[in-house]
């Protein structure tokens, strides 16, 4: 197994305070690793350090095998990014700063920006500037330009803020595509789970600056677990028919009005007649099963630990 990015103890202190605190993390070679956790829990961070746009308090960063010093300039040519907003030429349009970025790099292909546009679906903004375009747009111009110069790795933060459905699913099948054609090394994070779910290869989840665990895909869907979810009037009521009348004590109340009923033995069917037969408004009986979500929040919330 070939990783491209490995950090070795990644720490780094803002004001006497460590908010990245030994984080190891393996990025395998031609995967897609989604990063998640919540909001200021490190992942920008993270990224950061990994780029170079922030120096670390301790540890070491290998990139390609390489470890980052503060003369790896080489190194950066592989990759493209996404970290935050991305930022532009404001005046100029989004071919002007396409072509700004191709002499920084110093690659030299004329006919890289008409591919680029094409694949992002930028296709007829000559002339328009980039302070006119939406935020949706500014963040295609920010995935044309990471890809732009065919990087080995793309390195990418929260690169679908902004989008409609549409956009979502066509920036989906881009990474998808690179990472399956093309063997690139994708770290992505999202605060959009189903996206990540439908990608991803591996998963990295960070909380308040530690990495929690590393876990592929594969082994997230084999532990999914099939449930009944029931949308009723009166909670305390249906909690009454489930563990007096139906004898079910494997299921969880998660508000007011919503149960989850995890016992396999019960149809949804069957699950409704005794509802019904005692006088309990059900509003929807769904046949689901456990989600990225759901097991993201397990690990967030203490309830799942990996080493």
């Amino acid at each position: 197994m070939s990783f491209i990015i490995q950090t070795y103890n990644l720490t780094k202190i803002f004001n006497g305070k460590e908010v990245i605190s030994n984080v190891n993390l393996k990025v395998e070679k031609g995967k897609i690793y989604g990063f998640l956790g919540p909001n200021g829990a490190g992942k920008t961070t993270v990224m950061k350090l990994i780029t170079g746009l922030l120096k670390p308090t301790a540890g070491e960063i290998e990139m390609f095998g390489e470890k980052l010093t503060n003369t790896s300039y080489e190194i950066f040519k592989r990759l493209g990014l996404i970290i935050e907003y991305p930022i532009f030429y404001e005046k100029l349009t989004g071919r002007e700063n396409l072509e700004l970025h191709c002499k920084y790099m110093g690659f030299h292909n004329e006919n890289a920006i008409d591919e680029v546009l094409k694949l992002v679906n930028l296709q007829g903004i000559e002339g328009k500037e980039v302070k006119d375009f939406s935020l949706g747009m500014k963040q295609r111009l920010g995935l044309a330009r990471a890809i732009i110069t065919k990087p080995e790795l793309l390195i990418l933060d929260e690169p679908i803020n902004g989008l409609d459905p549409v956009g979502i699913k066509e920036f989906r099948e881009i990474f998808k595509m690179l990472s399956k054609e093309y063997g690139v090394t994708i770290l992505i994070s999202s605060h959009i789970l189903s996206e990540l779910e439908q990608i991803a290869d591996t998963i990295g989840v960070i909380s308040e600056g530690k990495l929690i665990t590393e876990v592929s895909m594969e082994n997230i869907k084999g532990e999914h677990v099939e449930f009944i979810e029931v949308q009723v009037k009166d909670v305390k009521k249906a909690s009454y028919v489930l563990d007096r009348i139906l004898n079910i004590s494997n299921f969880k109340v998660l508000d007011q009005h919503l149960i989850r009923i995890y016992e396999s033995g019960f149809t949804t069917n069957e699950l409704s007649k005794a509802f019904v037969l005692n006088d309990v408004d059900i509003e929807s009986v769904t046949k689901k099963q456990s989600t990225l979500e759901d097991y993201f929040l397990k690990l967030i919330n203490g309830e799942k630990r990996y080493v």
